[in-house]
């Protein structure tokens, strides 16, 4: 009986097909709008904890400066920077720490192989590679000699090596810094566009006393780059960091501190956290646009009831039940918004594949919403289905026979 219903449901779509397909439309507006906003939404937050991981691992950035952003972190009047020695006490007297590295930085123009590209100059230890999660494409890091003597040597990004030596290695050439030539000694691995939108390749690496000596002309470290072991406990390590730098900085109890400890890991969860509620709120939007693909259904049942009030009439006088009937409007409601949940679903798929591509985020595959896209949109035929149902299952016989 239900196989036979199911048939009948399918040859009442397939009579007016163009109906049909104008009906689900809303249908697979709806479905196709929340499967792509969710799963675009789901890459943009996965493309967002990337980028902040590839900053460092469990990182903490301190800085001079009472806050982030602009007017903050960058010394100011009066604010001291630090020092080298800062980054040997982190490492001796706190534990839970994997590395520490002390990082300057400038801005320099540099010229090698008859070009000259405009970047920054980071001065540090090999620290900073192992707190930044860094890699080398080719080469070595500094020797321990190379870094207390302030050795002539450097380490480029793939941006910097590109530009300067277009499809050569670079490895072994002359790189002007400034006033004195180094020797390219390591490529670093490419990590692409940073969380704010800074081209991470873009650097030349030195060691920290060759930056101080050569190119900065003091001793000043810009920020402590302190990598946690995993498992630690980082609140308690931010507090142990935090009340060690006071004591070196000379902070009397009732000074404010005059640098800011940045945890990567809690800014990964902050812009996730937004971007997962940016992903619920457009998803909500486009759900509303299945609700409006219900109410179409709805209209469209009502107006073929109408339309078969005489074939309706003649099921029951030849002993159709009220249940077959009801069966059978309310199937072929279910069968036009369950179709229409499949197109939506597949046009969805295409789509997303597609703007991920575009927007430059991850394509992840959501089974779970694809899934419940479906099943919200089958349940959209039956609640809006099941008002006409019941109505062609309550006409009376006699007056439905009679009906022009």
């Amino acid at each position: 009986m239900l196989l036979n219903t199911l048939f009948l449901a399918l040859r009442s779509i397939r009579r007016n097909l163009l109906r049909s397909f104008l009906t689900i439309l809303g249908i697979v507006i709806g479905v196709s709008a929340v499967i792509t906003m969710v799963t675009l939404g789901h890459g943009a937050t996965q493309a967002v904890q990337m980028q902040i991981s590839s900053l460092g691992t469990n990182l903490l950035m301190v800085r001079p400066g009472q806050r982030q952003g602009p007017g903050g972190g960058g010394g100011g009047v009066g604010i001291p920077s630090f020092k080298e020695a800062d980054a040997d006490a982190i490492e001796a007297q706190i534990g839970g720490v994997a590395a520490v590295a002390p990082e300057g930085r400038a801005s320099v123009t540099v010229v090698g192989n008859g070009r000259n590209w405009a970047t920054s100059v980071t001065g540090s230890s090999n620290a900073w590679f192992a707190t930044g999660n860094w890699k080398l494409a080719s080469g070595r890091t500094f020797t321990d000699d190379e870094q207390r003597a302030g050795a002539a040597v450097c380490i480029v990004g793939e941006t910097v090596r590109r530009e300067i030596y277009g499809g050569t290695r670079g490895l072994g050439e002359q790189l002007r810094i400034k006033q004195f030539s180094c020797e390219v000694i390591g490529v670093l691995a490419s990590k692409g566009q940073a969380a704010m939108g800074n081209d991470q390749d873009d650097t030349v690496v030195v060691p920290l006393h060759t930056l101080q000596r050569r190119v900065t002309g003091n001793q000043k470290v810009n920020t402590l780059l302190v990598s946690m072991e995993d498992g630690s406990d980082s609140t308690r390590l931010k507090a142990s960091l935090r009340q060690l730098l006071r004591e070196r900085r000379k902070l009397a109890e009732g000074d404010d501190d005059n640098f800011n400890v940045l945890d990567t890991q809690q800014l990964a969860e902050t812009l996730s956290g937004t971007t997962k509620v940016m992903t619920t709120l457009l998803g909500a939007v486009a759900a509303v646009s299945l609700l409006v693909g219900g109410i179409g259904i709805m209209n469209i049942m009502l107006v073929s009831v109408t339309e078969r009030t005489r074939e309706i009439g003649l099921r029951l006088a030849i002993g159709a039940l009220e249940r077959e009937v009801l069966l059978q409007f309310l199937i072929e409601a279910v069968t036009l918004a369950a179709l229409g949940g499949l197109v939506g679903i597949v046009i969805a798929t295409a789509a997303s594949f597609v703007f991920a591509g575009v927007m430059g985020v991850p394509y992840l595959f959501d089974p779970t919403i694809n899934l419940l896209s479906f099943v919200f949109s089958a349940a959209i035929g039956v609640l809006f289905g099941y008002f006409p149902a019941r109505r062609a299952a309550r006409l009376d016989p006699i007056e439905a026979l009679r009906h022009e």
